[in-house]
């Protein structure tokens, strides 16, 4: 979603690229440019303003040490600068109370439900006790939607389908969650397509019947300057205890992701990022703005490798590459790895400096498939021992009968063949290098 905030940001920093010192005239230049950027991306002008004043005030009372280039100085102020804007550190959800409840507020179409499902899996993962309550008793098929959700994830959802108070309907889940001894209950409730008096008095009313320990407020990236709005107009009414934003995936400016936090004075919790029940991260400030500096973001990518990647397999993979036994079948299973880390594109961009390279590669979720339907035509026999395509008289035949079975050509399959006998004689030499086998070791750990 930052793409064009972070070009737009290299370009202003760039205008000190090559410059010896750092003088008030190309400051002034570079953060008229960063505020220009800003304001582009929706950010609120107050905000924008405030932030550019305090980069320009930090860069002109900085001393440029000499290893330090002006340039690069200036990028760590603003880093710094844009951390501060989104909260400065990251904020938990506080779970105190037994069982714990997580109110859910926000409009309708913010992704309220998607999210309180994505929410009760992320705390599953925790191997906590979580019950999903459906409080929509507006929207058609919300209940149904949530009941989907639960059995997707593997949670329990507390429903009553007759019953037209959502107050009650709130309060009897609570009662069965301390039955069923839940340590943290989810509750979804109803939006609507604009604030309204009758929407804030039911979830004023909700609030005071079962006193959450935490209240989320749901907003949509893509509403641009208006989620600031509709986050002022919810938090004066309910006085929420942090934000969540939907959609990071898609088409915005990103305004509203700078700005919220300041004009709310309450810190963005969870950013959502796709469809899956997966899709979505805590939000770190600090490795946020390093995203959007172009900078990556290395130890969230490492974090969900270690989500993912399990440490005997791992160990698995390790040891057949150090016997040079790493086949198709292994290489079938760390893409299925892979695919569970989330989209493509922003995991390659996660990686300092290639957010850059691949702004206008078209990466997708389904960039694996012609090679898993590839591999998945080969005979088990040939999965595990890929030296049967690699030459011989029957490579040809056998080369014909995948394409023909993967529906890909023959020349796809060769490309593929032929860059992991590649892969595979690299990592040979890596094995051959003094200390290889250590550093493989630590490598796929």
């Amino acid at each position: 979603m930052f793409e064009n905030l972070s070009e737009k940001l290299d370009g202003a920093l760039r205008t000190l690229k090559g410059k010896d010192r750092i003088t008030e005239i190309n400051v002034a230049t570079t953060v008229k440019e960063i505020r220009k950027a800003l304001l582009n991306a929706d950010v609120n002008y107050n905000v924008a303003k405030s932030i550019t004043e305090n980069i320009r005030e930090e860069a002109l009372g900085q001393k440029i040490l000499i290893a330090v280039e002006p340039g690069q100085m200036l990028v760590k102020i603003v880093h710094d600068q844009l951390t501060q804007l989104m909260g400065g550190e990251q904020k938990g959800i506080q779970l105190t109370s037994n069982p714990s409840v997580i109110l859910m507020s926000g409009l309708q179409g913010s992704g309220k439900t998607t999210f309180s499902g994505k929410l009760a899996n992320h705390l599953k993962a925790q191997n906590k006790e979580v019950l999903l309550v459906a409080c929509d008793l507006y929207r058609p098929a919300a209940i149904d939607q949530l009941k989907v959700l639960g059995e997707q994830i593997g949670v329990e959802v507390y429903a009553e389908p007759e019953n037209k108070n959502a107050v009650q309907v709130a309060k009897n889940a609570l009662a069965y969650a301390k039955e069923q001894k839940k340590q943290i209950v989810v509750v979804d409730t109803a939006g609507r397509l604009a604030i309204d008096e009758q929407m804030m008095t039911e979830i004023t009313e909700v609030k005071k019947a079962i006193n959450p320990d935490e209240i989320l407020f749901v907003v949509d990236a893509m509403t641009g300057q208006d989620a600031v709005n509709i986050a002022k107009a919810f938090n004066d009414q309910l006085d929420f205890t942090g934000v969540v934003l939907t959609k990071l995936d898609g088409d915005t400016r990103g305004g509203a992701a700078l700005s919220i936090r300041s004009v709310v004075e309450k810190p963005i919790k969870f950013v959502g990022t796709g469809e899956k029940m997966d899709a979505m991260d805590i939000f770190y400030p600090d490795r946020m703005a390093s995203r959007i500096l172009g900078m990556g973001d290395v130890v969230s990518l490492v974090e969900k490798a270690q989500q993912v990647f399990d440490e005997k397999e791992a160990e698995r993979i390790n040891k057949k590459i150090r016997q040079n036994q790493f086949n198709f079948e292994d290489f079938y299973s760390q893409l299925q790895q892979i695919k569970k880390m989330g989209n493509l594109k922003d995991l390659v961009g996660m990686i300092p400096g290639m957010g850059k390279m691949i702004k206008d590669v078209d990466l997708d979720d389904d960039a694996f498939v012609p090679i898993e339907a590839v591999i998945q035509s080969m005979t088990k026999k040939e999965r595990e021992n890929p030296d049967l395509l690699l030459g011989g008289t029957s490579s040809g035949s056998r080369r014909k009968r995948i394409a023909k079975g993967s529906g890909t050509s023959v020349q796809q399959v060769n490309n593929l063949i032929k860059q992991f006998s590649e892969m595979k004689k690299m990592m040979k030499k890596m094995n051959k290098m003094q200390g290889g086998k250590q550093k493989l070791g630590k490598m796929f750990k």
